[in-house]
């Protein structure tokens, strides 16, 4: 608190001392050096006043300067002229002015009194003698005094000086007490006057210094804040027309300010809306109400670009209450309406992307299913999920994916156009939004077209990238009326559609919620099942075509579920692949594989699905060395069978993976050759062993005009001059045996040879048979039967189970997810919307089923797909 206080008294002004008052002294920078020295050039520019005043009284008194009888007077007389042209010319010179105030008035003092002396002693001497003293020298030398201290004004001092001078001589010639008495009183109330008259005109320095201080101040501050930009001023007149306006708000738009004077100020903005309080309108109001307003947000009207100005301003009233116009300021609100429209689009649009982000998507549904006149309205919306995209995240990086996404967003767009609102959910997933009633086919074109325009190849990096996209369509108000409904049965549709094979569209059903519920089951049974070790293996024997012996083993995935029973892996391994369950279930299934595989005779092979999740891990090459090492298998015994969808981000870390699995002495087979995307350069990079073909290319090759069997020599061609060893699988029947054997493939796998058997059947059968491998089954295919993959509805004594057509021809198919089927059982099959028949169980095998329609069918039914599909 002392600290504070003495801060203050050190800042706080000083009382000048009785000479710096007298100007006798320096004042300080409490008063400025004007107030002393100012009042010396008027005094010499007034001084020939006095000259003329000395020279009238001497020629009134007889004492004419045209006469000068002796030396002494001479002397006076130049004495007189020398000390009035000091006084005359030293403050018009610049060495004098420079000198600081206080020695100016130090050096005038004694040449003021010597002016007056001089010109006393010259008027006594030269003065004719005889007569009354007092009206000879005393009234002359007085007069002239008076003018004097006229002359010098509130430097009273060097008046003072002067008169004592200009009668000091008188007095002395009389020499009279009471006549000194009366110079002596005379000189000390002057003296007093002086002095207090010399505080006073001090006091009055030092506020009118002050006020100056702050008027200057003030004006550099308001200077300063018009250059930085951050506001400016205005005034008006009485009509409202401009009389002031800052340089900077002329400079901002671009015209002299001498040119906006006079014109009235609500020329200078836009018309606003009277509504939001804003514009010109608004303002015009409170000039013509003479009232006091604040923060007016207006448009400039004669800006280059669009510019916001927040003008304020009050009335100005004289002391009588008479109107004089308005003063005011403004401030630029370009930048923050710039950053206010910036978080509004932030807040309605996808940082990333651009499209319009959940929460616009959001309220645009809302709107449109909101309606009129209490009805719904009438909408589509198509829910988008990307396929394969976590690939590309996960190898590529994630810059690459939100690269990728930028591109997707702008296809879609494309696509859509000015048909309806494209945004992003999230992630890898995207909604459309299309208002007004679509017919279903041109939704189902409107969505086969944006499947196949999503599913063109991409360049990311230099790198070719090829993904997918499923999409769910609901509809208003068929499927909903509210903004829930639709988003939540789009997205039972979208999970079907995923179910489906992915790469589809579905529209939503009713019995979608079933299927969405029996998923989520699924899913929580499947990580149950995985920690409590109740997946196991199989194993299918891979027989060579030469010799007819088993040469390895694939082993496959099972999961028998303790309420449900078998359940297929086409339905559990989609879901395992979506949750992140795959790599745990892939490694799982590689250590167990290669520790039951260490348990065979020496040269007998495992071959083991790698999924792609599992392959662009790169920790997965030291995941295979583990459990080698811990099996103690040899690597060439391991047989890493990877499919085409690792190519999709086909770039230099997909090629380092391939040799560093290599490099651990593994054997590598392409899985399902021919299904996916298939190229030539597949083959030519990646070191693989051997290539397997689909099954879907070797059923029903043996049947006549099937195209199949050219495809299988083909590919077998193919397969010799790179090398490799090719694998047939699903072979089920004697004449698909032999017409492979024909065609030269190196292996076979299927039916024909063995069913999947669990280690210790295995086992035994090796105990039993050793590697020899005898055919068995039916002797020819069945013809004209159609490779599919559909989800449909089995129909059993008022239960539904669910299953999987594989082919079907026009007298029955095979169904794939109902285990152990007693042979003659009936069903209702329902393969398509109001399209149910009626079959019989003709055999089952595991998971499979042969069935027999009571009634023959119509394939061509069956080209659109079922509405119904299985979540997966």
């Amino acid at each position: 608190m002392l600290v504070s206080r003495a801060a203050f008294l050190d800042h706080a002004p000083r009382t000048p001392g009785l000479l710096a008052s007298l100007g006798l002294a320096e004042s300080g920078a409490d008063v400025p050096a004007a107030w002393v020295a100012r009042s010396f050039t008027l005094a010499a520019a007034l001084w020939p006043l006095i000259l003329l005043a000395k020279i009238v009284v001497a020629s009134l008194s007889g004492a004419g300067f045209h006469h000068v009888p002796n030396g002494g007077l001479a002397f006076l007389l130049a004495l007189n002229l020398l000390a009035d042209g000091a006084v005359l010319l030293a403050p018009r010179y610049g060495a004098f002015r420079r000198l600081p105030p206080h020695v100016q008035k130090w050096l005038l003092l004694p040449m003021v009194f010597l002016s007056g002396l001089a010109f006393s002693l010259w008027l006594a001497l030269a003065s004719p003698a005889g007569g009354n003293p007092m009206l000879r020298l005393a009234l002359p030398e007085l007069s002239v005094a008076l003018l004097a201290v006229c002359i010098f004004g509130d430097r009273r001092l060097l008046g003072l000086s002067y008169f004592l001078g200009a009668l000091i001589v008188s007095v002395l010639e009389q020499a009279q007490m009471a006549q000194v008495v009366l110079l002596g009183s005379c000189v000390a109330v002057m003296l007093v006057a002086t002095v207090r008259q010399a505080r006073a005109d001090c006091d009055q320095a030092i506020a009118r210094h002050e006020q100056v201080q702050r008027a200057e101040r003030s004006d550099r501050l308001l200077q300063e804040y018009e250059r930085s930009g951050r506001g400016w001023f205005w005034e008006t007149d009485r009509q409202g027309c401009l009389v002031y306006l800052s340089d900077t708000l002329a400079q901002t738009l671009d015209m002299p300010a001498g040119g906006l004077i006079g014109r009235p100020i609500t020329e200078i903005v836009r018309p606003g809306d009277r509504q939001r309080g804003d514009g010109e309108r608004t303002l015009g109001f409170h000039l013509s109400a003479r009232t006091a307003f604040s923060d007016i947000p207006v448009q400039a009207a004669m800006a280059k670009e669009e510019r916001w100005w927040s003008i304020s301003g009050q009335p100005v009233f004289n002391e009588y209450g008479q109107f004089h116009g308005f003063r005011g300021s403004g401030a630029d609100l370009t930048e923050m309406r710039r950053s206010q429209a910036e978080v509004t689009r932030l807040a309605q649009y996808d940082s990333l992307t651009g499209l319009a982000n959940r929460v616009q998507m959001l309220g645009s549904l809302e709107q449109a299913v909101a309606g009129t006149r209490g009805k719904p309205g009438e909408c589509t919306l198509l829910m988008l999920d990307l396929d394969r995209f976590k690939t590309v995240n996960d190898t590529l990086g994630h810059p690459a994916g939100d690269q990728l996404l930028r591109q997707v967003s702008q296809r879609l767009e494309r696509v859509v156009g000015d048909k309806g609102l494209v945004g992003r959910q999230g992630g890898d997933e995207f909604k459309i939004l299309l208002p007004g009633r679509h017919d279903r086919a041109a939704l189902s074109h409107l969505a086969q077209t944006i499947i196949t325009t999503v599913s063109q190849p991409y360049t990311i990096e230099g790198t070719a990238v090829v993904i997918g996209v499923s999409i769910g369509i609901s509809c208003c108000p068929q499927d909903g009326v509210t903004a829930d409904a639709m988003i939540r049965n789009a997205d039972l549709a979208l999970y079907a559609a995923k179910g489906n094979g992915r790469g589809v569209h579905r529209f939503y059903s009713s019995d979608m919620h079933a299927d969405a519920e029996d998923r989520r089951k699924l899913e929580e049974d499947l990580r149950h099942a995985l920690a409590a070790d109740g997946l196991h293996l199989v194993y299918q024997p891979v027989v060579s075509t030469a010799s007819e012996r088993i040469t390895g083993y694939e082993a496959l995935l099972r999961w028998v579920h303790p309420v449900r029973g078998p359940i297929s892996p086409a339905l559990f391994i989609p879901i395992a692949e979506d949750t992140g369950l795959i790599a745990q279930i892939g490694e799982w299934v590689l250590r167990t594989a290669c520790r039951d595989a260490a348990q065979w005779p020496e040269g007998v092979q495992v071959a083991v699905n790698v999924s792609p999740t599992q392959f662009a891990n790169p920790a997965f090459p030291a995941t295979v060395m583990s459990a080698l090492a811990a099996s103690q298998l040899a690597p060439e015994r391991l047989e890493l069978e990877i499919t085409e969808s690792v190519f999709l981000t086909d770039d230099a870390d997909t090629d380092s993976m391939f040799a560093r699995l290599k490099a651990l002495g593994v054997r590598l087979a392409l899985d399902d050759f021919g299904t996916g995307y298939s190229s030539l350069g597949y083959l030519k990079k990646a070191p693989f062993d051997k290539i397997k073909i689909d099954q879907s290319f070797v059923r029903g090759a043996a049947i006549k005009g099937s195209r199949n069997s050219a495809i299988i020599k083909a590919i077998v061609s193919l397969a010799e001059a790179l090398g490799m060893d090719t694998t047939a699988e699903g072979a089920e029947t004697q004449d698909e045996l032999e017409l492979i054997r024909q065609l030269g493939c190196s292996h076979i796998q299927g039916y024909v040879y063995g069913r999947p058997m669990p280690f210790d059947d295995v086992v035994a059968r090796q105990r039993a048979n050793g590697s020899a491998a005898s055919p068995e089954g039916f002797q020819s295919s069945r013809p004209e039967r159609k490779t599919m993959l559909r989800t449909v509805a089995v129909h059993h004594e008022g239960h539904v189970y669910t299953g999987r057509i594989r082919n079907i021809s026009a007298t029955g198919a095979l169904v794939e997810g109902l285990w152990n089927v007693p042979e003659g059982t009936l069903f209702a099959v329902e393969l398509g919307e109001n399209h149910v028949v009626n079959a019989t169980a003709r055999w089952s095998r595991e998971d499979r089923m042969g069935i027999e329609f009571v009634g023959g069918i119509d394939l061509a039914r069956l080209r659109a797909p079922p509405p119904k599909a299985l979540a997966s």
